[in-house]
């Protein structure tokens, strides 16, 4: 299992975090969503051998929270 804190600038608020959740929260292996609103950080658990980085981090961007850095 992988493990992964994602600066996300653009959370501002409840509804991110729920937008956030439920977008990663499907994504094949991924096992835990954590969105820290005052932080703008998400911490991922997911199985490396059925998602990606890449793959999250195009979910994110397709639902208007591009990943800094």
């Amino acid at each position: 299992m992988a493990e992964i804190v994602l600066s996300v600038p653009d959370i501002s608020c409840d509804h991110c975090k729920h937008t956030i959740e439920q977008t990663l929260g499907p994504l094949a292996g991924v096992e835990s969503v954590a969105v820290d609103v005052d932080g703008k950080r998400v911490r991922l658990q997911y199985d490396a051998r059925q998602t990606d980085l890449a793959a999250i981090q195009a979910a994110l961007e397709e639902e208007g929270y591009p990943v800094a850095g």
